[in-house]
């Protein structure tokens, strides 16, 4: 959404609804049908998400931070209202294998990770919707004025983010062989906005660096990591994580 001129607070709640949804399903339908729906309707769930604040930023004008606030406010409620605010531990290796397993031996995450990477960098470097979805960020109203269904643009980019955060939800509790509403995707908003930051995409949108990206949320779970294993509290990283956007903000003025 950074792309197009947006701020999204949606993220981790759109992660909490989908790892809220998940266990419901494989844990009551038995088989290939129950992972199978477990994979497939907690990211559907997550889309239909971006499309309600799309719809808020596309139809209503609302501002995109407010239209994403909407639903960090009330996306976290709605995953706990679902699993009646419980904790849902499990263990089924056929849905873990999303995070746990493995292709050649590297952790299939990394492969799924690389293999998203280049699919959205192609879109956005080498399609026309990507060369829509630039103009669009860089000047709505001269885009628009050009032909370019803005509108629809953005609307498909708040649906692609939505339910690739849906995706995140999933390998997050595949992790922790657990759900908690509470928890999954608690803060991630930050995560998100300082990586692509750091990545180098303007946070006042018309340009995407897809591979930035991906570095600048390696260094930020690197920070965070790095400041644990000195017993430094997760809180101080919060604090490093806010002023690595700013220097981000800072440098990318210079540059502008």
């Amino acid at each position: 959404m950074v792309v197009t001129g947006g701020i999204d607070l949606s993220v981790g709640a759109s992660m909490a609804i989908s790892g809220a949804l998940a266990p419901i399903l494989f844990m009551n339908i038995a088989g290939p049908t129950g992972i199978f729906l477990a994979f497939m309707l907690p990211v559907i769930t997550a889309a239909l998400c971006g499309v309600f604040t799309g719809f808020l930023v596309t139809r209503l004008n609302v501002q995109p931070i407010v239209a994403t606030l909407v639903l960090f406010i009330a996306g976290r409620c709605i995953a706990q209202v679902v699993t009646d605010g419980n904790l849902q531990a499990f263990t089924n290796p056929a849905f873990q294998w999303i995070a746990l397993g493995k292709v050649a031996g590297v952790p299939f995450q990394i492969p799924l990770m690389l293999a998203l990477v280049a699919i959205f960098t192609w879109i956005v470097r080498k399609t026309l919707f990507g060369k829509y979805l630039l103009v669009t960020g860089g000047n709505e109203d001269a885009a628009y004025l050009s032909g370019i269904p803005t509108m629809r643009v953005k609307m498909i980019a708040y649906t692609a983010g939505a339910a690739l955060a849906g995706l995140a939800g999933l390998i997050s509790i595949s992790v922790n062989s657990s759900s908690d509403a509470n928890v999954v995707g608690l803060g991630v908003e930050l995560d998100a906005i300082a990586a692509v930051a750091v990545g180098g995409t303007a946070l006042t949108g018309g340009k995407a660096y897809v591979t930035g990206t991906l570095i600048g949320a390696l260094i930020i779970q690197l920070l965070r990591y790095t400041l644990l294993a000195h017993g430094i509290p997760d809180v101080a990283a919060l604090v490093m994580k806010a002023a690595i956007i700013i220097a981000a903000m800072y440098v990318q003025r210079k540059r502008g």
